[in-house]
């Protein structure tokens, strides 16, 4: 049973697009909401471009949008938003997605048949 993906907003393509080579001109916006990137006295910009050979992985960087808020349903508001390579977008996404993976190997074993021990978490009986 897999997790519908969610709903973007139908400005989305445009929003994605200004952020990524306008406010961005192409290069990761991340300063430090990934974990890394973080000097003293202060965090400083991640260094990747989008389409380039990725300087701190393997690979070509994609640039991607990541939403920063919790916003439901997903928003397009710009100043929610960080243009941020796959690495920098994957490793703030990675509590999100720990979450989803959960909650979808929840949803299989319910569907097979299988009953919570101690209830379900999310209130329902």
């Amino acid at each position: 049973m897999r997790r519908p993906k969610p709903i973007y907003p139908p400005e989305w393509p445009d929003v994605s697009l200004a952020i990524r080579t306008l406010r961005a001109t192409g290069q990761c916006e991340c300063t430090g909401e990934c974990g890394l990137h973080r000097t003293h006295p202060g965090p400083r910009r991640c260094i990747e471009v989008g389409g380039t050979g990725a300087i701190h992985a393997k690979g070509t960087v994609v640039l991607t949008v990541a939403h920063l808020c919790l916003c439901e349903p997903l928003c397009a508001d710009p100043q929610h938003l960080k243009a941020m390579c796959n690495r920098c977008h994957l490793r703030t996404d990675m509590a999100l997605h720990q979450r989803h993976a959960a909650e979808t190997r929840r949803l299989t074993k319910e569907a097979l048949g299988q009953l919570p021990l101690f209830g379900r978490r999310d209130g329902h009986a």
